[in-house]
């Protein structure tokens, strides 16, 4: 299955927390979209990996994915080494995305600026012709997506872009909750952490809206790009504000 927009997160929730809603705004334009976890999330202090599979699962029906699979990569111990590049080179021409969302480049949690350089690497690597991968025992061919673009996580980082997501904020919301183990919820025990405290949600909620106010909208989310991007007219620009 080819797909237009190909989202990897280090953990089951990094997707729905960052870029969830730029996946319900094009999956509303008509464009094939999917997610790759690279971890079970395995260290987390509340649910447990089964738990984690059925929460990824809820959230998937709720944004629609054509696709989402786990690579099972070490949780907080996975390496941007040459094994683990072929493995998401593998991913990336088996779905041949046009574009790539992944972590912050930096970010509170290691995994997430080192899964970023990591899918960053691969996407680059993903085009070289000598690099040679299969799939169910057949020689893939190679790709490379036109653009890679991180979305910005826990820490504040200056967007080279944002999107308008006010149409879909509710449903990204409720994405998020699927994760029932992970987020506030006063009707399950377990230790608390820092984002199962009540203000973590309140606090995304208003970093959506500072970013949406950015652009004069509801809600948004930001994102950057190392590769500058061009427009072919300032329609792009005046169909924004209308």
């Amino acid at each position: 299955m080819k797909l237009d927009i190909l989202a990897f997160g280090a953990h089951p929730d990094d997707i729905e927390l960052s870029c969830s809603g730029l996946l319900l705004v094009e999956k509303a334009n008509g464009k094939k979209i999917g997610a790759i976890d690279l971890t079970e999330g395995e260290l987390g202090s509340r649910g447990s990996i089964k738990t984690r599979y059925e929460e990824s699962s809820n959230a998937s029906k709720i944004l629609d994915l054509d696709a989402r699979e786990n690579l099972k990569l070490e949780d907080g111990f996975f390496r941007n080494d040459k094994e683990t590049q072929i493995k998401i080179i593998a991913t990336i021409r088996k779905y041949r995305p046009e574009i790539v969302l992944c972590n912050a480049v930096d970010d509170r949690h290691p995994d997430h600026g080192r899964a970023s350089q990591l899918v960053s690497d691969s996407c680059f690597l993903s085009g070289l012709v000598k690099i040679q991968t299969e799939e169910n025992n057949t020689p893939q061919q190679v790709w490379r997506p036109k653009y890679v673009f991180h979305y910005i996580q826990d820490r504040y980082i200056d967007p080279d872009f944002i999107v308008d997501i006010s149409s879909v904020f509710d449903k990204k919301l409720e994405s998020i909750k699927a994760y029932k183990t992970q987020f506030y919820n006063p009707d399950l025990e377990g230790p608390e952490t820092y984002i199962s405290k009540p203000q973590f949600l309140e606090q995304l909620i208003g970093s959506n809206q500072v970013f949406g106010k950015k652009i004069g909208v509801a809600y948004g989310e930001g994102f950057t790009t190392r590769k500058k991007i061009g427009v072919k007219s300032l329609d792009a620009f005046i169909l924004l504000n209308t």
